[in-house]
């Protein structure tokens, strides 16, 4: 009965009051629903929410600390009261509770300090592979049912990130702690790439160490204080100067280089395949790997169109065929395959690689012997050297040579269109790449 009309007396706790307490001042305690709640101003200044109350064990008095004000509001305040308020009306005594969590939980992190320690480099490639990279498949713990999560990149690009990864890195650093991989390592293995000669290797290796890395680190499965080794080795490569990205190709050929390809091409050491690839690439402008992937379903003979999925840029698009692309594409044999070129021994479709690497074969004698190839088809000494994909600069600047208006030149290439254009001409100038590809296709034939 007393303390209900002390409780009337007293005023209801309020931002306002809260904000003018000054070191010194009394406690102020909050009434009615709210009895319990105090806010104490300590030496320093802080400001904070406090509970006391009667444990329901032992009925020993408690008091404990809810929050710092204004990080925690007096509403915020008031619903955790209420929230200890209950598990007290249960038979829970709150501050017992929290120094349970807290066992609990320095517990927990003693675990996970065990499972740092056994985590190899090896372990974390594959945790970014098979979650980040690779499509997965998932089962709904509700329903039981299986699904697939589709991996942030396209299948070929999972299978060069897992052979990236697994060549260099799994295979030199791989049994390593991942925690105990410093910089200064990570910076002499990248170097002893890039001292193979081959430099733009090195720079997919180290981008794909630092993200394997983040990944687990914002998984936690490193301490605090743990730092990224491989994103500190980046740092000191950047001051060293050393390049990981390759120079920038400018190399086109020009109508009597032209010639000489297409009059040598036929009797090359290149395959079947190889030969057909390389003029396709030719008539159309496309990428090489796009040509490797091709299916027959996406080719429509009669519109003269090959509907493009898989395109760098991520846009489907129609790709328009020449008479000389097409009667060549009719002419290609039945091999009972859904891709125009498979490969002989999987089935699926021809690798880009294979064709730098028969290029590389045909242009060293000591590299041929093994090949059965005939001395006439190798890289002829008076042809200077040119990639698969110089091709395709090789077709744009032709078409401009031509007279081929640079919208249209840079749609046969599939070129996304940059800024304010890219938002508002939607055109896809698919009558015009037809009309541009077909004169240059009769260049083409004109020069031989």
């Amino acid at each position: 009965m007393n303390e209900e009309i002390n409780s009337k007396k007293k005023v209801a706790l309020s931002a306002r009051a809260i904000d003018k307490m000054k070191i010194g001042d009394p406690d102020k305690s909050d009434i009615a629903e709210y009895i319990g709640l105090r806010v104490v101003c300590g030496k320093t200044g802080l400001k904070s929410f406090v509970y006391r109350y009667r444990s329901p064990v032992d009925n020993s008095l408690k008091k404990i600390t809810l929050g710092n004000y204004p990080n925690m509001s007096l509403a915020e305040a008031r619903i955790e009261l209420q929230r200890l308020k209950f598990l007290r009306s249960q038979g829970i005594c709150p501050a017992t509770e929290r120094k349970e969590e807290k066992i609990v939980n320095k517990q927990k992190k003693q675990e996970s300090t065990i499972v740092i320690k056994s985590l190899t480099v090896k372990d974390i490639v594959d945790l970014y592979l098979t979650e980040v990279i690779e499509d997965r498949v998932v089962i709904d713990q509700r329903t039981g049912a299986k699904k697939k999560i589709e991996g942030s990149r396209k299948l070929k690009g999972q299978i060069e990130t897992r052979r990236t990864l697994y060549v260099d890195v799994v295979a030199v650093l791989g049994l390593r702690q991942a925690d105990s991989v410093i910089r200064k390592e990570i910076v002499e293995f990248i170097k002893g790439i890039v001292d193979r000669g081959a430099q733009v290797q090195a720079g997919r290796v180290l981008s794909e160490l630092i993200a394997a890395y983040d990944y687990a680190i914002g998984l936690d499965y490193f301490s605090d204080s743990f730092a990224n080794p491989a994103l500190l080795a980046k740092s000191s490569l950047k001051q060293t100067k050393i390049k990981l990205t390759s120079t920038k190709r400018t190399r086109i050929l020009s109508d009597s280089e032209l010639k000489h390809v297409l009059f040598w091409l036929p009797e090359s050491g290149f395959s079947k395949h190889h030969k057909s690839i390389l003029l396709i690439t030719l008539w159309t402008g496309c990428r090489t790997g796009e040509i490797c992937a091709a299916e027959w379903k996406d080719i429509d003979l009669e519109k003269a169109t090959w509907h493009l999925k898989g395109t760098k840029n991520g846009s489907e698009r129609y790709v328009q065929l020449s008479i000389q692309c097409i009667k060549h594409l009719k002419e290609l044999p039945s091999i009972n395959s859904s891709y125009l070129f498979p490969s002989f021994r999987t089935g699926k479709p021809i690798a880009q690689k294979t064709l730098t690497e028969t290029k590389w074969i045909l242009k060293g004698e000591d590299r041929i012997k093994n090949c059965n190839f005939q001395p006439r088809q190798l890289w002829p000494k008076d042809m200077e050297d040119w990639n698969p994909h110089d091709l395709r600069r090789t077709v744009r600047t032709g078409l401009s040579r031509l007279g081929c208006p640079t919208d249209v030149g840079e749609a046969v290439l599939g070129h996304s269109k940059k800024g304010i254009e890219g938002t508002y001409n939607l055109h896809t100038y698919e009558n015009e790449c037809a009309e541009w590809l077909q004169k240059w296709a009769d260049y083409l034939e004109y020069l031989c």
